[in-house]
């Protein structure tokens, strides 16, 4: 296995390797790209600090939860009180824009070439960016999507209305330019409206989040679509096919850096690309066909420009 093997790992960005990119990316018949959280915190989606404090401080006050995520598993005691926690969640990471362009500078870098996304982000930054629909797969699922707690079929339900309402009802208000913000002097509620609280439309049992945590997880006909496509252009491509990975930490590495290391070690004419703040890395055995760069994705992309 690639992960027993000895590791190369960056130490930091230099020019010599931000012109060793640019090159890859100019030669590369076709690109695969590989997202994960890292590249949504480069573009602002911090769950913790002052974002946190911003949409949260209520919860915090009462649970002692330090950020989002952990707020997110909390076995809260009634489901009003659960989508009011979840509503906020889903509304400031999935229907407003990050704070940075990094996914729009992205785009501009690759919109050009042939490419393909698969990412384990479910915040959609992707698609709000521009990117074509048909060339990516998210495949943990998406924060803007429901599907039914059972699950007793497998068709998944878009929440932007639904999640809108919730978060108006809790005393936010919604800017034309979607910003969540608390009018002055008011007080937050920290429940919905019981007749929001979203129940299944065919078994009425409780509807979660579609987002993958086990074997309940709903892929619906989309995801399946988006998995064939994903396959077919692997199989399409060859010769010097770029492997972009950009923020991929080690929570689920079987879905992007393990296939990513395989399929490069398999193609003699690929080369493998890490970009991580703090732990850009690639197994020994392909470090001769590999670039990676420890730093700030966004301002990478930038300096590519």
């Amino acid at each position: 296995m690639f992960s027993a093997k000895p590791m190369n790992r960056s130490t930091g960005p230099s020019s010599d390797k931000i012109d060793q990119l640019r090159q890859a990316l100019a030669a590369s018949d076709a690109m695969v790209i590989g997202a994960g959280a890292g590249l949504s915190t480069s573009a602002g989606y911090v769950y913790s600090g002052e974002r946190f404090q911003r949409y949260f401080s209520d919860f915090a006050a009462k649970y002692s939860f330090r950020d989002m995520y952990s707020g997110g598993f909390y076995p809260f005691s009634t489901p009003e009180e659960l989508w009011a926690y979840w509503s906020r969640y889903i509304f400031i990471n999935r229907y407003t824009d990050p704070p940075r362009p990094v996914y729009r500078e992205l785009l501009a870098l690759v919109q050009d070439r042939d490419y393909f996304v698969l990412t384990t982000n479910v915040d959609h930054c992707f698609q709000k960016a521009g990117f074509d629909k048909k060339r990516l797969f998210y495949t943990q699922g998406d924060y803007g999507l429901w599907q039914c707690s059972e699950p007793c079929h497998r068709k998944t339900y878009d929440n932007e209305s639904a999640v809108r309402q919730m978060v108006m009802a809790q005393g936010f208000t919604v800017g034309d330019n979607g910003a969540l913000t608390v009018p002055e002097g008011a007080q937050l509620r920290m429940t919905v409206p019981t007749e929001l609280v979203p129940r299944c439309p065919v078994c009425s049992k409780p509807m979660r989040m579609n987002l993958r945590s086990d074997d309940t997880f709903a892929e619906d006909e989309g995801w399946h679509a988006a998995a064939e496509r994903y396959a077919d252009f692997l199989r399409t491509r060859g010769g010097r096919v770029l492997y972009l990975e950009l923020g991929v930490g080690y929570n689920t590495p079987g879905i992007i850096k393990y296939p990513f290391w395989q399929m490069t070690a398999r193609n003699p004419e690929a080369t493998y690309a890490c970009l991580n703040y703090g732990d850009a890395a690639c197994p020994s055995a392909i470090a001769d066909r590999s670039i990676c760069i420890d730093g700030d994705i966004g301002q990478i992309i930038r300096d590519l420009q």
